[in-house]
């Protein structure tokens, strides 16, 4: 008689028994393995669809030839290269595998049994995962109500009414996935304000590059000498084009990127990323071109959705989460098998909604007219 498995739920740290993996959005193999379909658009992910500059294609490709070699353990010319692009220091800057990665980071150096974050409804699914995996309780605050000039974004007067002496650390994307929705300058700059300097607060600018076209936007790392308690993330995997090779960063306070170093992997950023991410800032004409075919092609998705009676939640991202009522599950299913991915967003409690990446123009035509066949077929 074979011997029982071990449960080995019960090693587990507690914080992690109760986890669900991240799910991303669906490959395209795995669409043409699944479906059975040839031609795939992928717009489920909010990748750039012009790719990676060309320049930074070019470095990665080269940086491959040395790939016998470890990379740099402190990515000293990227770090300054990002330092020289937001005017600080190179102490303040600290790499990551991804913008998720600096997530983790500052979860494992931060937070811990007995401690909590705050972070809103409907915001990044990573917050809440890094949170509860490194012991500590997340604290979700509910979001502003659908009716709000910003549907379902961050209420900031009640996330600070939720920090008390037990919170280390306050998650807030702006602008925020998969909503889209942004909070304002003069809004954010109260909060920091009103929370108490002990309090990390971390602003995940990942879709920075887009927004910055909205008047009100903020660049958050312009205040880091104003609040040493402030921490900015930024990836590369957005405009940058660069998702597959894995790279962000954050700037913090000197003495809080020296924490984050202590347990940060001397490898996490690759050769190949390294190299990438430090031609792509020097190429400004790309990801201008990039920013500026975003907006022209949200706006022409905005309105096509509206015609169709899909009502998209206002964006100033790479993306727009639509209301698709209670067929969403069902429309989803229909451009599946239309060979067209994009991301159900039930896991972020918007079951009736879907999330839909700005594409190329051609993407995004047909993406409107496999839309419209689904809008046709569920019609009375």
């Amino acid at each position: 008689m074979a011997a029982p498995e071990p449960d080995f739920s019960a090693l587990a740290n507690p914080g992690v028994r109760g986890l669900a993996p991240y799910e991303p959005g669906k490959p395209m193999a795995a669409l043409r393995r699944e479906y059975g379909v040839d031609e795939v658009i992928k717009l489920a992910s909010n990748e750039n669809p012009l790719g990676p500059s060309p320049r930074a294609a070019e470095a990665a490709a080269a940086a491959v030839s040395e790939s016998h070699r470890y990379p740099d353990g402190n990515g000293l010319e990227l770090r300054e290269a990002i330092a020289e692009r937001h005017g600080v220091d190179p102490a303040r800057v600290t790499l990551g595998n991804g913008s998720n990665d600096v997530l983790v980071l500052l979860a494992q150096t931060f937070l811990g049994p007995g401690r909590r974050a705050v972070l809103s409804a409907h915001a990044f699914a990573v917050y809440p995962i890094v949170t509860r995996a490194v012991g500590a309780a997340a604290r979700v605050v509910p979001a502003l109500p659908a009716a709000a000039e910003q549907p379902y974004g961050h209420d900031l007067a009640a996330m600070r009414a939720a920090v008390d002496e037990t919170v280390s650390v306050v998650f807030i994307a702006n602008p925020n996935n998969p909503t889209g929705t942004w909070v304002g300058g003069d809004t954010l700059r109260r909060f920091l304000d009103a929370v108490p300097r002990e309090t990390l607060v971390v602003v995940d600018e990942a879709y920075f590059e887009y927004a910055a076209t909205e008047a009100d936007y903020p660049d958050a790392s312009r205040w880091l000498d104003a609040y040493p308690n402030l921490v900015v993330t930024r990836s590369f995997s957005k405009v940058h084009g660069l998702a597959g090779l894995r790279v962000g960063y954050a700037l913090s306070h000197p003495a809080v990127a020296e924490l984050m170093n202590r347990v940060r992997q001397p490898f996490n950023s690759s050769a190949p990323a390294q190299a990438a991410a430090v031609a792509s800032l020097a190429d400004t004409e790309h990801l201008e071109r990039s920013v500026a075919l975003n907006g022209e092609q949200r706006e022409v998705l905005r309105r096509g959705l509206v015609a169709l009676g899909l009502a998209p939640l206002p964006s100033v991202c790479n993306f727009l989460t639509f209301d698709a009522g209670p067929r969403a599950a069902a429309i989803h299913e229909g451009l599946l098998r239309s060979g067209i991915i994009v991301r159900p967003v039930d896991a972020y409690e918007l079951p009736n909604h879907l999330r839909v990446s700005v594409g190329t123009p051609e993407e995004n035509q047909a993406l409107l007219a496999a839309l419209s066949r689904q809008v046709q077929e569920g019609a009375p």
